[in-house]
Parts: C-alpha cells; sequence; structure tokens
C-alpha cells in the first residue's frame, strides 16, 4: 500500500490525487481504479516519459535509473497484483500483454507504466516525491 500511495502522490496530476488516494482505503476502490490501468488517462505528464523496446531493454533503462532487483506490482491483473517481483521477471509478465500495471521500482520517484495498446509504454520519473 506504501508504494500505491506513494504512486499516487507523486504521479497523477493534482487534481485528482485525493480521489485516488481515497480510491486506495477499500479493496473496491483499489479494484475500480485497477480496472481503469489499461486506458489510465490522470498520469501527471511531467513525468510521463514514453519508452520503446523489449524488456531487456526496459529493464536496463530502469536499472541505470536506480531501480533495484525487487519492484512492487499494481496491476489489473490478479495474478501479478500486489506482489513484490523481481524486476525483469515482472516486465516479462506484463510486456506487450494488454494488461494495465504499474511497476513501482523506487516508490514516488521511479515506475514503469504498461497500458493496453501496442506501444503504450512509459516510464514515471522524477527526482523528488
Amino acid at each position: 500500500m506504501v508504494s500505491e500511495k506513494a504512486l499516487v502522490k507523486a504521479f497523477i496530476i493534482p487534481v485528482r490525487r485525493s480521489r485516488y488516494l481515497s480510491m486506495l482505503e477499500s479493496r473496491g476502490g483499489r479494484d475500480k481504479w485497477r480496472r481503469q490501468l489499461a486506458h489510465f488517462s490522470h498520469w501527471d505528464q511531467r513525468f510521463l516519459h514514453p519508452i520503446e523496446g523489449d524488456t531487456k531493454r526496459i529493464c536496463k533503462i530502469l536499472r541505470d535509473s536506480g531501480a533495484p532487483e525487487q519492484c512492487y506490482v499494481f496491476s489489473e491483473w490478479d495474478e501479478i497484483d500486489g506482489k513484490e517481483m523481481n524486476l525483469a521477471e515482472a516486465l516479462a509478465a506484463c510486456v506487450g500483454y494488454g494488461m494495465g500495471t504499474v511497476l513501482s521500482c523506487v516508490p514516488g520517484r521511479l515506475a514503469f507504466y504498461e497500458a493496453e495498446g501496442p506501444g503504450h509504454r512509459f516510464i514515471l520519473k522524477r527526482r523528488e516525491p
């Protein structure tokens, strides 16, 4: 839950932050947000950076940006949602499958977002949370 709250505080547009923080307070609210991840549009564009390439390239960029071996997964896909996973394995599980997923690498500072459409991949990055 700490990673999810940090994600909201760092990367959601200010006008929507309180809404998504309140959604995280209940299982139903959290699930509602998870179902929106494939087409989520409330990211703060200042911190959203498109990325191309395969999982190895994305993993290298994230690692070079400070990502540790493990990440926290927030996903519409039940099998990986809410888990701590190896970064490379988490990327292999979500890249190219069309399931909205966020990999929180450094809470409030570095994350990866996979949307539904092909090529809809982004790094969420900021210096200060």
